[in-house]
Formats: C-alpha cells, sequence, structure tokens
C-alpha cells in the first residue's frame, strides 16, 4: 500500500524570497516551475499515456500563506495546448492569470511557456488547480492549500497532521480522445472506468488492492482532510467507517463547525475536515459513493473509491470496516447536509444594484452534418438563459482589453427570453438554444444577485456552478420554480456559505450573491466537464472603477497569443 502519513508526502519543494516592507511582513514570494508532460500510468490492470505536471498524479501540491504572491512558471513540453486555472483564487486585478482558455488567455502551445503570477488575498483553506482546457483536468490537477500568515492561528485546535485527499477519476483511454470522440458523435463522453482517492481506485476496482491509499493516525489525535473534488462528471458521497467529521471549512473560507458521518462534496469545491482518532485501534475504509440526481437513472458506474485510515498501533490486518454508504439517488441526505452549513462573520450585501434569473440546464441542436447520424441527428447542447456558449478563437480579455471588435457581444439576457415552467414538462420547441458568444456587463462594485434556475430538460439533475474571480454569498435555495415575490422572504442575509461553486438543487433554483469589484472578464459554467464542452458556460465582463487602483493592470508580456 501506499503511504501518506502527512503532507510531506504530496508537497514538493518551494523557493521563498521575504519582502521587507514592515506592513508584509510574514508573506513572501513563491516560485515554481510546472513541466507539462506525458507518462505511462497503470490502473485497473491497464496502461495508458497521460498528460501530467512534473511527472506526478495528481500533480503537486502548492503549500502558501495568505498574502503570499505566487508565481508559476509552465512549460508545455506536451502534446496538447494547455492553460491552468487557478480553481477559486480570487484574482484580485489578476484576471490575467485566471487561466480558462480562450477567456482570459489563450492556451500554451507546445514548446512554450507562460507564467502565473497572483498575488492570494484575504483566503485561508483549500483550493485547487486544474488544466482549463478540454478533458485534461482529469489528469492535470493538484491541490493548493493557503495557510494562515506567521503569528496567525487556525479558528480551531491545531491538527496533528493534515492530509490532502484528492477525488477524481479514471478512463482506460486516453482523455482527449473520450471527449473528441463524444463531440464529433454528437453525444455526451463515455463514463470514467473508476473513480479514484489520490489517483488510486481502492480495493474495489480490479489490479488496485497493492496500491490503495494509506492514512496513519494515532489514538486521540486530531487530523485535517483537506478534500478537493477533482472528478469531471459527479458529486459524490465521503464516509470514513465509524468515524465522524467536522467540516470547518469550504471553498477556502471559515464556516461555523459542523459536525456529520457524511458529506457531499461536488465537482468543483473543496472541504476542511477534522477528524479525530477516537476509535478502537483497526483499520477502516473511507472513500465515496457517487451521487447521481437524475430521478431516472441511467446506467453508470457505481462502485466505491476507497482508501484506508489506520491506527499505527493496530495489530489487526483483517479486511478494513466499510463504511455505510448513502443509496447513489439519496437526495435528502444531500439536501440536509448543504442546508446544514452556516458561515461565519458574513457582511452579506442587503441591496442589490443588478437581478438576474439564469435558467440553466440542457438541450438539443440539429446537427448541420451527419456526425449525428446515431444519435437521432442532433446533439446535446448546455446553456444559460438559451444561449450555449461559442468559444471564440482568440481571448475574450484580449480583445476586451485591446478593442478587438467581432469577438463577442455584450447582450447577453438578464432574464430567460422566455418564461415557461422551468421544472415540468417544456415543450419541445424550447429544448433547442441560441449559439452565441454574448457576455453580460457588470458595473464596477455593483452587487448582483442571479438566481440560477434548474430546467428540465432532457435531463434532471444538479448542476455545479462555478463562477470565477469570485466568492458569492449563497443566500437561498429551493425547489420548483423560483417565486420572486415569495422565496425571497425565506433568504439567508445573516450567516450564509461563501463559496465559488453551488450545486443547483435537481428540479429547483440556488440564489447567491456577490459584489463585482474586481475588473475583468469572469467566467462562470457547469463544472460538469462534460457539460462545460457542450457550451454550458456563460461571461461576466466588469467594468474599471473610477480609480487608478480600480483598472485592470496591462497583461503579462508573456501572454500567449492566438
Amino acid at each position: 500500500m501506499k503511504a501518506l502519513s502527512s503532507m510531506a508526502k504530496l508537497t514538493f519543494s518551494l523557493v521563498c524570497f521575504i519582502l521587507v516592507a514592515p506592513w508584509m511582513a510574514s508573506a513572501a514570494i513563491v516560485n515554481h516551475n510546472f513541466t507539462i508532460g506525458t507518462q505511462n500510468v497503470t490502473r485497473l490492470c491497464n496502461t495508458q499515456t497521460i498528460v501530467t505536471v512534473n511527472g506526478q498524479f495528481p500533480g503537486p501540491t502548492i503549500e502558501v500563506q495568505e498574502g503570499d504572491n505566487l508565481v508559476v512558471e509552465v512549460t508545455n513540453s506536451g502534446p496538447y495546448n494547455v492553460t491552468i486555472h487557478w480553481h477559486g483564487v480570487k484574482q484580485l486585478k489578476s484576471c490575467w492569470a485566471d487561466g480558462p482558455s480562450y477567456i482570459t488567455q489563450c492556451p500554451i502551445t507546445p514548446g512554450n511557456k507562460f507564467t502565473y503570477n497572483f498575488t492570494i488575498t484575504g483566503q485561508e483553506g483549500t483550493l485547487w488547480w486544474h488544466a482549463h482546457i478540454t478533458y485534461l483536468r482529469a489528469t492535470v490537477h493538484g491541490a493548493l492549500v493557503i495557510k494562515p500568515r506567521t503569528g496567525n492561528d487556525y479558528p480551531f485546535p491545531k491538527p496533528a497532521a493534515e492530509f490532502p485527499i484528492i477525488l477524481g477519476e479514471w478512463w482506460n483511454a486516453n482523455v482527449e480522445d473520450v471527449i473528441a470522440d463524444a463531440l464529433a458523435r454528437g453525444t455526451v463522453p463515455n463514463d470514467s472506468d473508476a473513480y479514484t482517492i489520490n489517483s488510486q481506485p481502492g480495493d474495489f476496482f480490479p489490479c488496485s488492492t497493492n496500491d490503495t491509499i494509506r492514512l496513519l493516525v494515532e489514538t486521540g489525535k486530531s487530523y485535517l482532510l483537506r478534500i478537493v473534488n477533482a472528478g469531471m462528471v459527479r458529486g459524490s458521497f465521503f464516509k470514513i467507517a465509524q468515524h465522524n467529521m467536522t467540516v470547518v471549512a469550504m471553498d477556502a473560507v471559515y464556516i461555523k463547525p459542523y459536525t456529520t458521518d457524511v458529506l457531499l462534496i461536488n465537482p468543483g469545491n473543496t472541504m476542511d475536515v477534522l477528524i479525530t482518532a477516537d476509535q478502537q485501534s483497526n483499520r477502516y475504509y473511507f472513500g465515496t459513493r457517487v451521487y447521481f440526481s437524475q430521478p431516472l437513472a441511467s446506467a453508470f458506474l457505481n462502485t466505491s473509491a476507497t482508501a484506508i485510515l489506520e491506527y499505527k498501533d493496530n495489530t489487526n490486518k483483517s479486511t478494513p470496516l466499510l463504511p455505510n454508504f448513502p443509496d447513489f439517488n439519496d437526495t435528502s441526505t444531500a439536501v440536509n447536509f448543504t442546508t446544514s452549513l452556516r458561515g461565519l462573520n458574513s457582511s452579506v450585501p442587503q441591496t442589490v444594484d443588478e437581478e438576474m434569473l439564469i435558467t440553466e440546464g440542457l438541450g438539443l441542436v440539429t446537427c448541420t452534418d451527419n456526425s449525428c447520424a446515431d444519435n437521432n441527428g442532433v446533439r446535446p447542447v448546455g446553456s444559460f438563459n438559451n444561449i450555449s456558449f461559442v468559444y471564440p478563437d482568440i481571448a475574450i480579455l484580449q480583445a476586451y482589453y485591446n478593442n478587438i471588435s467581432g469577438v463577442f457581444t455584450r447582450d447577453f439576457p438578464s432574464n430567460p427570453p422566455q418564461a415557461f415552467n422551468y421544472t415540468g414538462n417544456v415543450p419541445l420547441g424550447l429544448w433547442s438554444p441560441e449559439l452565441g458568444t454574448k457576455v453580460k456587463v457588470l458595473k464596477f462594485n455593483s452587487t448582483v444577485q442571479i438566481v440560477l434556475q434548474n430546467t428540465q430538460i432532457v435531463s434532471f439533475i444538479s448542476h455545479p456552478i462555478h463562477l470565477h474571480g469570485h466568492d458569492f454569498y449563497l443566500v437561498g435555495q429551493g425547489f420548483g420554480n423560483y417565486n420572486s415575490q415569495t422565496d425571497p422572504a425565506n433568504f439567508n442575509l445573516v450567516n450564509p456559505q461563501m463559496l465559488n461553486t453551488v450545486a443547483v438543487p435537481t428540479g429547483g433554483w440556488a440564489a447567491i450573491r456577490f459584489v463585482a469589484n474586481n475588473p475583468g472578464v469572469w467566467l462562470a459554467h457547469c463544472h460538469f466537464e462534460s457539460h462545460s464542452s457542450l457550451g454550458f458556460d456563460m461571461v461576466f465582463l466588469t467594468e474599471n472603477g473610477p480609480g487608478s487602483s480600480d483598472i485592470l493592470p496591462p497583461p503579462p508580456s508573456d501572454l500567449p497569443t492566438c
């Protein structure tokens, strides 16, 4: 088994230069090099060539302190175009470093480099980084751990050790071929062949037992699990046999501690979770089971990914105890968990400058060629407010900054073009969205409220929606169609969670608020990568503010060109 007894097992060397400014006494410049390349990796009795960073899968864990300036030079020695997104980092006035391809930058082409340079401001906890182009995120990802500045403490007792836990998926295929084949045939990509924990499927998949991840703990001590869901397609329940967990942060924002025996974590979300080794000295499985909220579930992989929690003084080498996982479609458990979490010290905007109702979901469009012959001549697409996003040939941020016309339009609608029963039986005439590259313009420092309304078109599932460049307050959620007259009365404007990714309930809605105080171009999209590849994306353009400190700086000199 592969032991993982401390954070050091997944970290790499960092070169730090301490700044001398007295007000930045604990801040540092943290330099690192990422080399994108390929290597052969064996899982499930199958050897597959995958794209990795620095030869690691998952990629290296970056550890910084709040206030540090992170500088990462990315060298693309692999066969594909690539970008790196720093998921959940606010990127205050560093939009050029956000990373989504053709949104803030053109890709780093094979043989070229780009340096991401940004400061981590006002964030502590666990975030992550990943490729943000096609399906490379499946293997190009890693944890970003943000610790308090020197002299500051966690708002909970210091744990004996910390463990990064990255939930992912594995394909017995080249993941770029998986998405390319699906798009060529007008279908959704094939499901993965395994779920993984730190890239290992665990004991319930073939040829995996000898490599199952193992955490060693001592009786009576507490530990911090830094959990990242890097999965591509589905959310996950997470449990540890016979142990409770206390959630203390989510998406690098501390929350009111919440103790539970089960977590629900969706693709894109992160959680900091405390556990105490307070059970009999033994071996215990921990792991995931997929949460698939579609009421009439189609075929999918329903096997748990597992790892082992083992007490150091344990002498019992029998089969570890297995958690009692919820059913894959246990929406009541999922909703109970998500609605039980509360924020700390929230300063929720009480008034709103910009209100939007955005329908979101899947649809179908007619193919203009013969590529969809095996799918009745149609292909699935994702959309917001009936607009399925078309990626341009030049990055939108570059086009905006340089006043290049013809790349995008500024007419994304603030409401659905047609009202209908969003969560009922939708007429077939409403199944086909418009294709376009439209952005929504936001005034600097305006308070924005968005109600994300799920729709019952093609499939009826919970979609995790990620907003780049901002944290937002989740002020409300519910089932059915949002009612603007009655539902706001139940909003939580006192202590809601602050997130960067929200799962819109199956057959329901979620209301979020944020302040558009960061000039630049910011992507919002479904974090099911197969859906984002189908146009389930939209873009906000936040204008510059009135002061010299409220203006997006010029692009870096090595920014890739298209």
